[in-house]
């Protein structure tokens, strides 16, 4: 139990981190932001790390100690987490009640393949 809540306690503040830098750099200057667009926005970060695996997983030319692949699934998580500060979403305890739930469901959740 302490150690979820220490997770939930970093997470939150990498959280919220990753709102106050999207802040100042001018993401939140218009105001609202249409939660739509976030999440397409989302899922342009996988879109871009599906393209990087089609073409090899080249290394990251921003951060060259990782794949272009990681680049782009930390991309798609940090945007995650922007939406979620915005909106007050508790992700870090959702996610550890999802894996805890997830633990009890049946093998594939009865699907085939």
């Amino acid at each position: 139990m302490k150690q979820e809540q220490e997770f939930k306690k970093l997470f939150r503040q990498k959280q919220k981190e990753i709102f106050e830098t999207a802040k100042e750099k001018g993401f939140y200057d218009a105001g609202e932001r249409n939660e739509g667009e976030m999440i397409a926005l989302i899922h342009s970060e996988l879109s871009e790390a599906l393209e990087a695996l089609r073409h090899g997983n080249p290394k990251s030319d921003h951060i060259p100690n990782f794949s272009l692949v990681e680049e782009e699934l930390a991309d798609a998580i940090i945007r995650i987490l922007d939406l979620a500060e915005y909106k007050g979403y508790d992700i870090a305890g959702v996610m550890l009640e999802k894996m805890k739930f997830n633990k009890t469901r049946e093998r594939k959740h009865g699907k085939m393949f």
